[in-house]
């Protein structure tokens, strides 16, 4: 198969990247080339190749010279030979989906139909995560699939991990629906004509609420990635709790009963509505304790901040002008959903 893929393309006059991602090993590749395609004239190009060298293969493959290019990932992005419309990935399990996209770009450039093959070893050897990568390239091969393949890779690597336990990074910091609402931000501000002010204060940026307990849709429930996609989105924007209890019964009609993931997810956005309301922008608890930070205006009270502190001095402080430090021993996420909801009811006006 590997020997009709080259004939096919070396018979219409055209060129091939075949690309092999490894160094040391690439002039054994070269030779192994030649014999399965004696026809062929390999060039060799990659990264470690000096600067003049590397420019004078380039410019071979583009003038012709030869009509196979054995490279190395450096063929990734600034490259554009319509005559080549055939590349061939070896090992393609070991690249990430956004990268065997920009590969699969290097190729269908002109008028001629182009072939993107994948190899890779037997399926017993490959990854789950390298599996679903290759089924989502193989399976996009239409306009648009870019974003599609975008929701694919985010998803394969985690997008329900950013509302769960294993967060890092900036999106730890700021959560997944305020890193949406910023985004929805940014948005209307260019379509408007403005640049985007992440820190104008024209709008509510909204709380962040974090337990730090497993708040997501879990692929066993839910499949289909753009469908959980779209309900990350739908739950985050909802702005009352009778449209989140409506969301709830949708998914229950259409999946089947919530598992406790789900269920953590609508109860923080819940809780983030309530957090919302009382003007606080960070709610964080977790096994020993947490914080509530404030807006500079909050809609609460300043007496009932300080006589809960008074009252029970052993589990409240302040924590400088606009946090609250929380030292409740809160081992289980039971114990977190609970201590979050009674002290949004105390500090809510009129209930303390």
């Amino acid at each position: 198969q590997l020997r009709e893929a080259f004939q096919r393309e070396l018979s219409r006059g055209g060129q091939l990247y075949f690309l092999h991602n490894d160094v040391e090993s690439m002039g054994r590749m070269q030779r192994e080339l030649s014999e399965l395609v004696p026809e062929a004239r390999i060039g060799m190009a990659h990264g470690q190749m000096p600067e003049r060298e590397l420019e004078r293969v380039m410019l071979d493959f583009q003038k012709q010279r030869f009509n196979v290019l054995l490279a190395s990932t450096i063929i990734e992005s600034g490259i554009d030979i319509p005559n080549a419309n055939t590349i061939i990935i070896n090992r393609a399990d070991r690249f990430g989906l956004a990268q065997l996209h920009q590969l699969r770009g290097r190729v269908g450039r002109s008028h001629h139909r182009a072939y993107a093959y994948l190899l890779v070893p037997d399926k017993r050897s490959i990854t789950p995560d390298a599996q679903k990568r290759l089924d989502a390239i193989a399976s996009m091969d239409e306009l648009g699939a870019g974003f599609t393949l975008a929701t694919h890779d985010l998803e394969i690597r985690g997008a329900g991990e950013l509302l769960g336990e294993d967060q890092s990074g900036q999106m730890a910091e700021i959560g997944f629906s305020l890193y949406t609402e910023l985004l929805e931000r940014a948005v209307r501000s260019i379509k408007s004509g403005k640049l985007p002010d992440l820190d104008a204060g024209e709008e509510a940026r909204g709380a962040e609420v974090e337990l730090h307990v497993p708040a997501l849709i879990p692929e066993d429930y839910l499949p289909d990635v753009h469908t959980r996609l779209t309900l990350y989105k739908r739950i985050s924007s909802a702005r009352d709790n009778e449209r989140l209890r409506e969301l709830q019964v949708e998914m229950i009609d259409r999946f089947g009963l919530l598992p406790d993931p789900v269920k953590h997810l609508f109860a923080i956005a819940e809780l983030k509505l309530q957090a919302n309301e009382l003007g606080i922008r960070k709610l964080e608890l977790g096994e020993n304790g947490g914080r509530i930070v404030f807006d500079s205006k909050p809609n609460i009270d300043p007496m009932v901040v300080i006589q809960l502190i008074q009252k029970q001095p052993k589990l409240y402080q302040m924590d400088g002008p606009d946090k609250l430090r929380i030292k409740h021993p809160l081992p289980e996420s039971a114990d977190r959903f609970n201590a979050a909801r009674a002290l949004l009811t105390t500090l809510h006006p009129g209930r303390a």
